[in-house]
């Protein structure tokens, strides 16, 4: 019965944490799908063959207006870096589309607060600008070239398919009218619904595994560990301690921020943190992808750039922010048991689940189911977009029909 008891305490936790914030994802999701839409990907990648700041600035945007699911985003970085990207501007595009993307910064304004929110995307802008900085100096042409041999064999990874669909809008026309229109409605449906289904292991993974950490390990590991008996070394060990930790919990995307709020509570320090969100491209079977991308040197290479800037970044954030006083006294991130009650959160998870519902059914009325079995796709990008063309024309054919049968 204890056993049952603890699964069952675990288990409401995490259902807990899941109503706290369904609304808010499928929000963050919406948003990030219009975005998706309106912007067309094959304009800008053009424009990312360098390593000036211009050209990190245009790759950190394309990537904030990207998907927020960390292997997608990895193999995108790939795609783009076949294409003629720099690396750098690959990576940098990489770290955007999961650390400044919508849905990351109103997911953890709700769970944890506002502050991590500034944090996450002002850390973010620090990270992306020393990986420049230091890919400049120490990542020489031998290594690049010998990356770029590699990721010319185009072994498989993961969310292949996905990264070769480019949903947007292809019609002309103002920002409003594109969007307002059938062909509009259904480019959003697809992109929020194959959003979902890219990232919900990891959602679901990240809830399940914040809900029995925060229901099963007493807060005296967590002081012990995190060293809360001492505030200078705390904030020093948290940015060292806080990607170990995420490198070790395979969860990644947004899914990691439900534990994030556990490490929180549990004492760990507001750059630690920062610096464990900014992990969830340097776990375990995302580093095995990298081998397989760029071979064994570069995934060394960019597993220690990447940590070092991390934690480095997490310093800057957690002195200045604590400097600025916007460090939370605090610290209440919702991940207790507090059961369904009627008040704000249940209305919009109402209104945003009808939401979710109406952009659901005009995915399948528009074709749109066969592109689900293509997310994993074809290790050449080329392949995915010849896929994804398949399923949009006939998704295209579908709306078509239906306008003309409603004009008719």
């Amino acid at each position: 019965m204890r056993v049952l008891d603890a699964i069952g305490h675990a288990l409401a936790v995490a259902g807990s944490m899941t109503w706290e914030i369904t609304w808010s994802l499928i929000l963050g999701f919406t948003l990030s799908a219009i975005v998706q839409a309106v912007v067309r990907r094959e304009a800008i990648t053009r424009r990312l063959g360098g390593d000036r700041p211009a050209t990190l600035a245009l790759a950190a945007g394309l990537g904030a207006a990207s998907s927020s699911c960390s292997y997608a985003a990895v193999a995108l970085a790939r795609s783009l870096f076949r294409k003629g990207a720099s690396f750098t501007a690959a990576m940098v595009f990489e770290i955007a589309s999961t650390n400044l993307v919508i849905e990351l910064g109103i997911i953890l304004a709700l769970l944890i607060s506002w502050q991590f929110t500034l944090a996450e995307y002002a850390g973010g802008v620090i990270m992306i600008t020393l990986v420049g900085v230091t890919f400049k100096i120490f990542v020489g042409e031998k290594l690049v070239a010998g990356a770029r041999r590699q990721a010319e064999r185009g072994l498989a990874g993961s969310m292949e398919g996905h990264a070769a669909m480019d949903m947007s809008i292809a019609s002309g026309g103002s920002f409003w009218q594109r969007l307002l229109s059938r062909e509009g409605y259904t480019a959003v449906s697809h992109i929020f619904v194959m959003e979902w289904a890219a990232v919900i292991r990891d959602v679901a993974g990240g809830l399940l595994i914040a809900g029995a950490v925060g229901a099963w390990v007493p807060d005296s590991f967590w002081r012990h560990l995190f060293l809360t008996g001492h505030p200078l070394a705390a904030a020093l060990w948290g940015p060292l301690i806080g990607p170990v930790i995420s490198l070790l919990s395979f969860v990644c995307s947004i899914g990691n921020v439900p534990l994030a709020g556990v490490l929180w509570n549990g004492g760990i320090s507001f750059g630690g943190v920062v610096a464990f969100i900014f992990a969830d491209l340097i776990i375990i079977p995302i580093l095995i992808i990298y081998r397989k991308y760029y071979g064994t040197k570069m995934m060394l290479v960019i597993l220690g750039i990447f940590y070092a800037t991390m934690v480095i970044a997490g310093y800057i954030i957690e002195f200045v922010f604590s400097g600025l006083g916007l460090v939370p006294t605090e610290r209440a991130a919702r991940v207790a048991e507090h059961g369904i009650q009627w008040n704000y959160t249940t209305v919009l998870n109402i209104v945003f689940l009808l939401l979710a519902a109406a952009l659901l059914v005009r995915f399948f009325r528009s074709g749109g189911g066969p592109m689900l079995k293509m997310m994993g796709g074809a290790p050449d990008e080329h392949s995915g977009e010849h896929a994804h063309h398949a399923a949009h024309g006939e998704a295209h054919g579908t709306a078509h029909g239906e306008a003309h049968g409603m004009r008719g």
